[in-house]
């Protein structure tokens, strides 16, 4: 039997436990990274279900200054009659 060179030996045992131990590690870093995946698709669409949320309100509310305005219009009317009116 020869005897080892001076230094660290490592046995075939270790060398099988670490490359086992690697591979559970990766193993939980890619479910780990498949987690992350489906939460990212998650909140892309709550971000698009927010956006068209959005959109809807914005359009929903254009008539507010527009009736503000005619509003506006309409009393300045009343009053320019009632003035000229007398």
């Amino acid at each position: 039997m020869t005897t080892p060179e001076p230094g660290v030996y490592i046995s075939n045992s270790q060398m099988y436990q670490e490359v086992r131990d690697l591979a559970q590690t990766v193993g939980r870093i890619e479910s780990k990274v498949d987690s992350f995946l489906d939460e990212a698709k998650d909140i892309r669409q709550d971000v698009q279900d927010h956006e068209s949320r959005i959109r809807t309100l914005e359009r929903a509310r254009w008539p507010m200054p527009t009736i503000g305005v005619l509003a506006g219009v309409a009393g300045t009317a009343t009053g320019a009659v009632a003035l000229f009116a007398r």
